[in-house]
């Protein structure tokens, strides 16, 4: 007799043929989209990468001390920028861990499934809306409890804040789940608590999926224009001053520049601030993956 492996001899549907192909196609024609996207931005937005994209006509010392300010340079964008992720991740980040930790181990089912609800409406929850909820928010403080309520950073970034809490809870609840069962129970017969076994054995298990989702929130708070654009962010407010004070921005300046431009030299000035937002982007993403390689190696006992 002769055996036959699973599936061997079965006639495939010419639907499933071509599913297989177009899959076979998919790595390829992501690649040539991204490439294509690069090298657009590449050829209208290299020409402009200068020290004048940035300081315009100030000396870059006496921008970066703010000895100076800068009217024709995209400083005080990329300084607000950088503010707006900080301060943003600064808001976001304990409660999106936190929720994903409970969630993977300490949730019963039914608040699982009510807490899973609520984060899928949060993910869903469009930009431009977020926004509108914080500006709203601002006018209703304005009315009834602080007067002094305004537009400014610490909205902004409140607001950001709510629309990167499901990635970092995602991301967290799922790097935790697929930490392998064996560890769990190594940790156990080890005799560890429960706060001691997520402390020192999940949680640096867990390292890449964890700096994986705060990648994602990085990203998502460098990009995002409608949120800004509501809140805070404005075209011409120099170096952010406060918490509560009006800031710039490079998504925001490049939606500006690219809506209100008037001459060429302009439109190619977006293009600089769209490539200089891109690489901030890309910074902070291989700043996150050093620090993810070398957390990982030292739990796992490599050279410091």
């Amino acid at each position: 007799m002769t055996s036959h492996m699973p599936g061997e001899g079965v006639k495939r549907p010419p639907l499933f043929r071509l599913f297989k192909h177009c899959y076979g196609l998919a790595a390829p024609l992501l690649l040539f989209c991204l490439l294509s996207l690069l090298g657009f931005l590449l050829y209208h937005g290299a020409p402009s990468l200068n020290l004048s994209l940035l300081f315009g006509d100030v000396p870059p010392l006496e921008a970066i001390s703010g000895r100076r300010p800068v009217w024709d340079g995209l400083w005080p964008a990329f300084t607000g920028t950088l503010c707006l992720i900080g301060l943003t991740m600064g808001l976001a980040l304990l409660p999106g861990i936190g929720c994903g930790l409970y969630l993977a181990e300490y949730a019963s089912p039914r608040r699982k499934k009510i807490i899973d609800s609520a984060v899928d409406i949060l993910a869903g929850t469009p930009s431009i809306v977020m926004g509108l909820f914080g500006f709203t928010l601002i006018l209703f403080l304005r009315r009834t409890l602080l007067p002094e309520a305004n537009t400014g950073l610490l909205p902004a970034s409140a607001c950001l804040a709510l629309l990167v809490l499901p990635v970092l809870i995602v991301g967290t609840r799922e790097a935790l789940e697929a930490v392998p069962e064996s560890l769990r129970l190594t940790a156990a017969a080890l005799g560890f608590s429960r706060s001691q076994r997520l402390r020192r054995v999940l949680l640096p298990a867990a390292g890449q999926g964890l700096w994986g989702g705060l990648i994602l929130a990085i990203g998502r708070c460098a990009e995002d224009t409608a949120v800004i654009m509501l809140t805070g962010a404005v075209a011409n407010a120099g170096l952010p001053a406060g918490l509560t004070a009006k800031f710039e921005a490079l998504p925001f300046f490049v939606y500006y520049i690219t809506a209100q431009y008037q001459t060429q030299e302009e439109l190619l000035l977006g293009f600089g601030a769209a490539l200089l937002l891109l690489l901030l982007a890309g910074g902070l993403t291989l700043l996150a993956h050093g620090l993810e390689t070398g957390y990982r190696r030292r739990w796992q006992g490599g050279k410091r």
